[in-house]
């Protein structure tokens, strides 16, 4: 017979109690436990042994993919949706994950399920009229209750979206929607019945303030994607990028740019000024298999006080290695002025490919000396002060070369010159040149 007891649970990281705390001992967190009423079972359930498999004699499974309709998520995703796939899309409010979701049910010629936990049906009606969805076989569900979207999900469905796991919870469980069991029993059993039927499930769910999907951590665990929707609300640009994949790469991204009309693909759209002012610099960095040419900005001013450092879209402790590097080979006093590093369009770069047009940005601030646009700058440069090789130089020239570059200051000649290329092997020689 089940026996029912009480514990209390954190609500942020699922830390169980047999009383009630104020702070949590695990995560920290302050006033998040609640009173759950588990079942205890004295007998136990009978369970069948799984089959040992020779491996040899396993058979591989052929994955199939269909299209999104949108080559950018097709990309993100590995080449298309995996059918009985689990992907969870994780983003600040407001960044377009639901649009992203409602533009993807419109662009497939599919029978598509859209659960709303958050929104009314009214307000979803709006917003693929924006969207100017015209899918047919698009079916809404305003439902949170995870036993009743199971029952639907069985009448069969193509592809199904939770929109969002927050709102749903499961009868069987007594926590609140949105704690961690609740999130975790919801996850599980969508995870079940998309394996068992073959059907892709997109997940929404929200972030927590240090930028992570909230929930447990498992949930990570057993979804087979997460994509993570990057981006400022206020501004147009969108980065989709993949955190896990086990059905294709993970270092792909996704671009979109925020229209009235949603969500379109802005893999066109160029992120670098044509007009030459001292202090910007073009390089080329590699997303993936994707070449995106970039514009680096730079600001030095003459400090009064303790010199400041900031680095938008660059990464803060590269930049001070940078200037320590300067003022070592090249007695620039860089310790008397504040320098501001800029990325422009709201991307992140996560490589050093970036190093030399950092340096050069920053030179040509420095001495207030324009920089011809007609030129890129591709190389990392070490802690000694050469400029060493980066992978992709070929594809990375190219991609120049087709955005009406002429020039390409690299460390070594590529293959192919589409492009006049100088080679620079040393931080000085750059200044020579520049």
């Amino acid at each position: 017979m089940a026996k029912k007891k009480t514990v209390y649970e954190c609500i942020e990281c699922g830390y169980k109690s047999a009383k009630w705390m104020g702070k949590c001992p695990a995560c920290g967190s302050w006033e998040s436990f609640v009173e759950v009423k588990e079942e205890k079972s004295s007998s136990k359930p009978s369970s069948k042994k799984a089959k040992v498999l020779k491996f040899e004699e396993i058979e591989k499974e052929e994955i199939e993919r269909f299209s999104s309709g949108d080559s950018e998520l097709d990309l993100v995703l590995g080449g298309g949706i995996v059918p009985g796939s689990l992907v969870l899309i994780g983003g600040s409010p407001g960044v377009g994950k639901s649009t992203l979701m409602m533009k993807l049910a419109g662009n497939i010629d599919k029978k598509v399920l859209y659960v709303a936990g958050e929104e009314s049906p009214g307000q979803i009606k709006i917003r693929a009229e924006r969207l100017g969805i015209k899918n047919k076989d698009l079916f809404l569900m305003p439902e949170i209750v995870v036993e009743n979207i199971l029952e639907e999900i069985n009448k069969g469905y193509d592809l199904v979206i939770i929109d969002s796991i927050q709102t749903i919870y499961s009868e069987n469980l007594q926590s609140a929607p949105g704690s961690v069991s609740q999130v975790r029993e919801a996850t599980f059993e969508l995870m079940r019945i998309a394996k068992e039927s073959k059907t892709p499930v997109f997940i929404i769910g929200h972030i927590t303030k240090e930028g992570s999907i909230a929930g447990p951590r498992v949930l990570e665990h057993m979804v087979d994607t997460v994509l993570y929707f990057e981006g400022d609300a206020s501004r147009e640009l969108r980065i989709l990028r993949s955190f896990k994949n086990r059905f294709g790469s993970t270092s792909e991204i996704g671009i979109f740019e925020m229209t009235k009309q949603g969500l379109i693909s802005a893999k066109n759209k160029s992120f670098f000024s044509k007009k030459a002012l001292p202090g910007s610099a073009i390089t080329v960095v590699l997303e993936g298999t994707r070449p995106i040419v970039l514009e680096v900005q730079a600001l030095v001013s003459e400090s009064y006080s303790i010199p400041k450092r900031s680095a938008t879209g660059f990464d803060l402790a590269r930049l001070n290695m940078i200037l320590a590097l300067l003022e070592k080979k090249l007695n620039l006093p860089f310790n008397q002025y504040d320098v501001f590093i800029n990325v422009t369009g709201g991307i992140k770069i996560n490589e050093p490919a970036a190093d030399l047009a950092v340096i050069a940005a920053i030179v040509s601030s420095f001495r207030d000396r324009k920089i011809s646009k007609e030129s890129v700058f591709i190389g990392e440069v070490s802690l000694v002060g050469d400029i060493r090789e980066v992978p992709g130089l070929d594809q990375r020239v190219k991609e120049a070369a087709n955005l009406g570059f002429s020039k390409a200051i690299v460390p070594s000649k590529p293959i192919e010159e589409p492009i006049k290329c100088y080679e620079v092997k040393e931080v000085e020689k750059l200044l020579e040149w520049m």
